[in-house]
Parts: structure tokens; C-alpha cells; sequence
């Protein structure tokens, strides 16, 4: 495999995965950074990436990285992401979104593969997030440009469950009712899935779907990750006014997944691929490490969790 394929946003959660599944799929990779000399970064290029600054801001940086590629994957961080300014918004989102579309249309790519989320394309039929109208946004440039494309719709990833987000006080507590079912993907397997995508561009361009690997209330995710590491993790709901306080788009988020939910054909995911991993098997495989390491760190430093 001689094609070159450019990975927006190398060194975040998405990035990282995908580059990963790229590299071992024989792919040249070209992984874009705003600080090439970050550990991430550095990590890239020993694993065989070539690491080149760009940011999503900067279009002409981003035409310039783009230049000679076959593929190139774009993803975006949503408000609220790890790593993300403060000031950082919805608008921010959806104007890095079209830089990179912008950018890959300039730099002829013949095939670009974009995470949107689950639910996106249900907008603007119903009330949803703020988070899926700005992906939807995103989808719906990158379909004016004619570009050659595949949209991926991934819902909750299961490592929301491995940090502060989730993990606080001895509990797991999150804005889900207890009884709520909420659709689940690992990271890893969403790398998976794009190195196919990008194997197989005449099976996959102009094709939108949407990917879930478990389903599982926040409850069960709880008893799940206690029996994991033998210790007890009892859940508790934040009260959607709690949340509201802080922010009502977020607030609407938690009621939009308690009432309405992503909606992912699990079935139709596993055809695509039968060994992305449920929940169980994420927590065997790293999951369960990655919230070990959380916790162990959070009593270390005195931290709530």
C-alpha cells in the first residue's frame, strides 16, 4: 500500500486510533498536529507516521498538509472536548469542520472520511444537540463540495467511562437515567472501521452510517466496570438541573439521550465489523487499565473520584 492517507486531529483520542489501524494496514500516514514536538507526536513518528504541523484553523496550512494525499480522515473536537480552548465553540467546530473539507476539495483528495455522530442526520426533522446540528453542518459542506466521501456516525464512546467525566466521589455518575439505555463504541473499533473504509473506497463512497458495538444503562456500565476491577462502583444520576446550571446545551444533550438516544443498528455495525467489541470485552482488553489508571491517580493526588 503505497497511497497516502492525511489523519486530522493525529493526536487526539480518534486520531490516534486511526492512525494506529492505518500504519498496521500498511498505509503511509500523514499526521497533522498543531505541536509536532508534543509527546503524542513524537509517539506517531516512531510508530512509523509522518508528523506535520498543521492547524484546523489555518486552512493553508491545512491545503498544504493535504497536497499529494490520496485519503485524508477529518474529525473535530466538540465543545466541551479534552484539550479544547475554553472559549472554544460550536461555531469553532463546524468552521475547522469546513477548513478541512475546504482543504481536502482544494488538494484533489479522492476519498475523505469524516466522524460526524449518530443522530446527525436527523436534524433539522426534530429538536437535537447542539453537537449533532454542527456535525450535520460539517456532512452537509462536505456534500456541496461534491467531495468523495464516507460519513461515519459513531455513538458514546466507551472511554467517556475512564476519566473525571464519569468517575467521581466512589461513583460513576453521569446526566443518563438509570434505566436508560445508552448505545456504546470503542474508540479502537471506529479505527477499524476507517482503515476498511478506506480499502474499500468503491464500497464506500457516498455512503453515511452510523456505528454501535453495545447497549448498556448507566447502571450496568457501573457493574460492569466494578466486577472488572473487584471494587464497588455504585451509580448516581446528576440531576438535570445541576447540569443545567453549568450549561443548557448540555443539559439538553443528557435529556435528548434519556428521551430519544442515538438509535444505531447494532446488527447492521457488526456486519461491518463482527469483531468490534462490547463493553465487557473493551474493559478486558484496556478498558479496565485505563480506569484502574484513573483511579489510582485520582487517590494519589487527592483528586474526587
Amino acid at each position: 500500500m503505497d497511497k497516502t492517507v492525511v489523519v486530522v486531529g493525529a493526536t487526539g483520542m480518534q486520531g490516534r486510533a486511526v492512525t494506529r489501524h492505518l500504519l498496521t494496514g500498511g498505509w503511509r500516514v500523514r499526521a497533522l498536529t498543531r505541536d509536532p514536538s508534543g509527546a503524542r507526536a513524537q509517539a506517531l513518528a516512531r510508530a512509523g507516521a509522518q508528523v506535520v504541523q498543521a492547524r484546523m484553523e489555518d486552512i493553508d496550512s491545512l491545503t498544504a498538509a493535504a497536497e499529494g494525499a490520496w485519503g485524508l480522515f477529518s474529525v473535530q473536537p466538540t465543545v466541551g472536548s479534552p484539550g479544547t480552548a475554553p472559549d472554544f465553540t460550536t461555531e469553532d467546530e463546524v468552521r475547522w469542520g469546513v477548513n478541512v473539507a475546504e482543504a481536502a476539495h482544494a488538494a484533489r483528495v479522492r476519498h475523505l472520511v469524516f466522524t460526524s455522530v449518530a443522530g446527525a442526520d436527523r436534524h433539522p426533522g426534530e429538536k437535537v444537540p447542539v453537537n449533532l446540528v454542527s456535525k450535520w453542518r460539517i456532512e452537509h459542506h462536505i456534500a456541496r463540495l461534491g467531495l468523495p466521501a464516507t460519513i461515519l456516525r459513531p455513538v458514546s464512546f466507551m472511554e467517556n467511562y475512564t476519566g473525571g467525566y464519569a468517575l467521581r466521589d466512589g461513583h460513576l455518575s453521569t446526566g443518563i437515567a438509570p434505566d436508560t439505555a445508552q448505545q456504546l463504541m470503542a474508540v479502537d473499533d471506529i479505527g477499524f472501521v476507517t482503515e476498511l473504509v478506506f480499502s474499500h473506497p468503491g464500497d464506500w463512497i457516498g455512503r453515511a452510517v452510523s456505528l454501535a458495538a453495545d447497549e448498556l444503562t448507566p447502571v450496568q456500565v457501573a457493574a460492569a466496570i466494578a466486577e472488572a476491577l473487584g471494587i464497588s462502583l455504585p451509580y448516581a444520576q446528576i440531576p438535570i438541573e445541576e447540569i443545567r446550571a453549568l450549561s443548557e446545551d448540555f443539559a439538553y444533550a443528557n435529556e435528548w439521550l434519556n428521551e430519544r438516544g442515538y438509535r444505531a443498528d447494532i446488527a447492521a455495525t457488526r456486519k461491518i465489523h463482527p469483531a468490534a467489541m462490547d463493553f465487557t470485552t473493551w474493559l478486558e482488553r484496556t478498558g479496565a487499565a485505563q480506569v484502574s489508571a484513573f483511579l489510582d491517580s485520582a487517590r494519589a493526588t487527592g483528586g474526587g473520584a
